[in-house]
């Protein structure tokens, strides 16, 4: 199963723009493999993979990047909500997020690990995500910032 995820991950990257282990990891489950982000980080450091400002790319210079260094990180909101995201509603002191089913977790994970000074706390279901903020004031800068990250 390894070798046929690894030969996998460089078609991949080899033939198209994996400019996240997000997007990568999501390319992978449509062909079948269910990876884990420690499983891929592996497999980015046994290919000898970086990421680079175009994306992943091999260290020999194939592929569609430079390489650069591996991104291990966990999915910014910005990525998070390019893939999950619907709505952002604010609510007095508090923002609504819809997302698509199952995408809650990811976006309030994300918001959470990004810690933004105005958001006090999030709580997720499983297609939306309650925002809450000191006040009202705070609840229209982060709805503002999530609508532009959502419209970009």
């Amino acid at each position: 199963m390894k070798l046929e995820r690894q030969s996998a991950i460089r078609e991949l990257v080899g033939s198209s723009l994996i400019p996240s282990q997000d997007e990568l990891r999501r390319k992978l489950r449509k062909r079948g493999f269910a990876v884990t982000q420690a499983t891929l980080s592996r497999d980015l450091h046994e290919l000898h993979l970086f990421k680079g400002p175009a994306g992943y790319a091999f260290s020999n210079g194939n592929g569609n990047g430079a390489a650069v260094e591996v991104d291990d990180g966990p999915p910014t909101v910005s990525e998070v909500l390019d893939t999950f995201g619907l709505k952002v509603v604010q609510a007095v002191n508090q923002v609504v997020i819809g997302t698509v089913m199952g995408g809650a977790q990811a976006v309030a994970a994300a918001l959470d690990h990004e810690s933004w000074p105005e958001i006090l706390g999030t709580i997720a279901g499983d297609d939306t995500v309650l925002v809450i903020c000191a006040d009202a004031r705070q609840a229209a800068e982060t709805q503002a910032r999530l609508r532009k990250l959502l419209d970009q």
